[in-house]
């Protein structure tokens, strides 16, 4: 038993927590959740008019009623999505800093890193989301 938990330990010990890869990985996961939040956001939209103007012409109530669900669903895509890209960013920001304590510091992922982490953050701050 204290074999395998020596094994263990030595094999940790040889994988680095955070990589530079990950950082990439991490970062692009960022920047496509804020595009598919915004893609959302436009859907709703979209449905939102649409439902208005099926209500001012006097649609169908069937129809009326099958398209006030699809506003339903895509008001329900928002907060999952918000959610995703809150802890996709808290991810980020832990990837990052653990690299930083490494001592790696320098390059275009993490300057891409960076700057992703900001927009994010301006994001969540703006009241967009």
């Amino acid at each position: 038993m204290i074999c395998l938990g020596i094994l263990i330990t030595s094999f940790q010990q040889r994988l680095p927590m955070a990589t530079v890869r990950n950082l990439k990985i991490k970062t692009s996961t960022c920047k496509r959740i804020i595009k598919e939040l915004h893609s959302y956001e436009k859907e709703l939209e979209r449905e939102a008019a649409r439902t208005a103007e099926m209500k001012e012409k006097g649609a169908d109530p069937y129809d009326l009623k099958q398209q006030e669900n699809v506003l339903a669903e895509s008001r329900m895509m928002i907060p999952d999505c918000r959610k995703r890209l809150e802890a996709s960013l808290a991810d980020l920001k832990q990837t990052l800093a653990e690299l930083e304590e490494s001592n790696q510091k320098e390059g275009v992922e993490f300057e891409d890193a960076r700057s992703t982490i900001t927009d994010v953050e301006r994001f969540f701050q703006s009241g967009e989301a």
